[in-house]
């Protein structure tokens, strides 16, 4: 019996949410460990603006770091944000995680600088908490609201200052990562008001 719940907890969409959490973060170190032991030769491959093969870094920047302080800089803050949204299943994550990274990505691409390269994983961290933020705003719900209210109270100042221009960080990425963020709680909101929508209404029951 015991055996049984301990699966169970195992199999469910939170657990399995929070391992894939765990994985792209155990990627992000495994990564950089080989980085390190190349002597960096994997930074080039992070986000080049308005280079065709810069656009390969829309998917490997999150998983690229300048060094072990930066790494573990975006580590915590993914992780926590990261296991919040994992509380909705492995597929919400994936999915904003995928609209995060194709928003910043793709936005950091067109805008930023020439002759720069973009790395790391605070565009999704930035995304990861505007997601948080937005679908409380959308959904209404208390409970996700007061999400987003810690969200907005732990982080919030570092938030704002990651939006301000700055040499050697790339606010492009952490401005549009939150955009990415709102359009992901938008597009899931969305496919969720339409599956409501759609279940038949439950047939009203009538005493006699």
């Amino acid at each position: 019996m015991a055996a049984d719940v301990q699966s169970s907890r195992a199999g469910s969409p939170a657990v399995r949410g929070m391992l894939l959490v765990a994985a792209m973060a155990a990627l992000m170190w495994i990564v950089e460990i080989a980085d390190q032991v190349g002597g960096g030769r994997l930074d080039r491959y992070g986000i080049e603006p308005r280079e065709a093969e810069g656009l390969d870094g829309v998917v490997l920047a999150p998983f690229l770091h300048g060094d072990f302080d930066h790494l573990i800089g975006n580590t915590i803050p993914f992780l926590a944000l990261g296991f919040a949204i994992a509380l909705g299943g492995a597929a919400r994550v994936a999915i904003v995680t995928a609209v995060v990274a194709l928003v910043g990505g793709l936005g950091t691409w067109l805008v930023a600088p020439s002759d720069t390269v973009h790395i790391g994983a605070s565009g999704i961290v930035f995304g990861y908490a505007a997601y948080l933020v937005a679908r409380g705003v959308y959904s209404r719900s208390m409970v996700q609201i007061g999400v987003g209210l810690v969200v907005l109270g732990v982080w919030g100042t570092t938030l704002l200052r990651g939006l301000v221009p700055e040499n050697g960080i790339s606010w492009q990425g952490h401005v549009f990562g939150a955009v990415g963020g709102v359009v992901a709680a938008w597009l899931l909101h969305r496919r969720a008001e339409r599956r409501r929508r759609e279940e038949p209404a439950a047939p009203q029951l009538s005493r006699i």
